[in-house]
């Protein structure tokens, strides 16, 4: 299937690794011109050489925190200066700190606001002109299955994600005229770094092999096994495309059926 993204300008954040790394991977592969962002540069330059010679993309890299807003306009300026344009957003930071409520101060739910919901809002609001300009865009936020089914021990993902959700629909109905979808992709258990750091820990704490644990953190998702990146990106990728051009303000879990809700 021709996805009908050769050429387009692309900004993945978080993508110097993980579920943002395997989108970037993704849309390389299909011909698109991709700017990366992420903290460290030194993993973001070496994933920008990886994929350049995996595909022969055109890849830019921008080391950022997007947390900060000076962090998100860089990015796009950047963009803009060497593309010209930009088509498509994966807004995507990955996750605030896990822990219950009590050990939340006024700090730590800041932090969180500005590192998931202000980072997809001020990209979102950077790139919609030139989106609107050119009559073509997509927006697409990675937040988390919690959204739907809130997970015990994150207070911080709980409280903010769904907000990006419910800006995400009502932004979807206010530029759908101009040919700009709005989606939200939310991973289930993905085996990332993060995930696999913690996996390593219970493993220590309980005396079982890394494997051991894995199972038994997949023991309740229908499919018996976490996800791999790269089915994350093949969600993403499709959501960007002109295949899902008549997919606009939906919710999209990818997490092997573990959510037991109707929507």
């Amino acid at each position: 299937m021709d996805l009908g993204l050769q050429d387009k300008v692309v900004i993945v954040g978080g993508a110097s690794k993980g579920i943002g790394r395997a989108a970037a991977l993704g849309f390389a592969r299909e011909g698109a011109k991709v700017t990366i962002a992420a903290r460290d540069p030194d993993q973001l330059n070496a994933t920008a050489a990886e994929i350049r010679q995996d595909t022969g993309a055109d890849i830019l890299a921008v080391p950022s925190d997007l947390s900060q807003a000076e962090a998100t306009d860089r990015v796009v300026d950047e963009t803009l200066a060497r593309f010209g344009t930009v088509h498509v957003l994966v807004a995507n930071t990955g996750g605030p700190p896990m822990g219950g409520f009590d050990n939340m101060d006024d700090a730590a739910w800041e932090a969180a606001f500005a590192l998931n919901f202000l980072s997809t809002v001020r990209l979102m609001r950077r790139v919609l002109p030139h989106m609107k300009q050119q009559n073509w865009g997509r927006l697409l936020s990675v937040m988390s299955m919690s959204v739907k089914e809130p997970i015990d021990g994150l207070i911080l993902s709980n409280g903010v994600r769904p907000a990006v959700v419910g800006m995400a629909k009502t932004l979807s109905r206010e530029v759908g005229s101009h040919n700009i979808t709005v989606n939200t992709v939310l991973p289930g258990l993905i085996l990332t770094d993060r995930l696999r750091s913690g996996i390593t820990a219970r493993a220590e704490r309980a005396g079982q092999s890394f494997d051991q644990t894995l199972e038994a953190s997949a023991a309740n998702i229908p499919l018996k096994r976490v996800g791999d990146p790269q089915e994350m990106a093949n969600v993403i990728v499709f959501l960007a495309s002109e295949a899902a051009s008549y997919v606009n303000g939906v919710s999209i879990q990818v997490d092997g059926g573990v959510v037991r809700g109707l929507l």
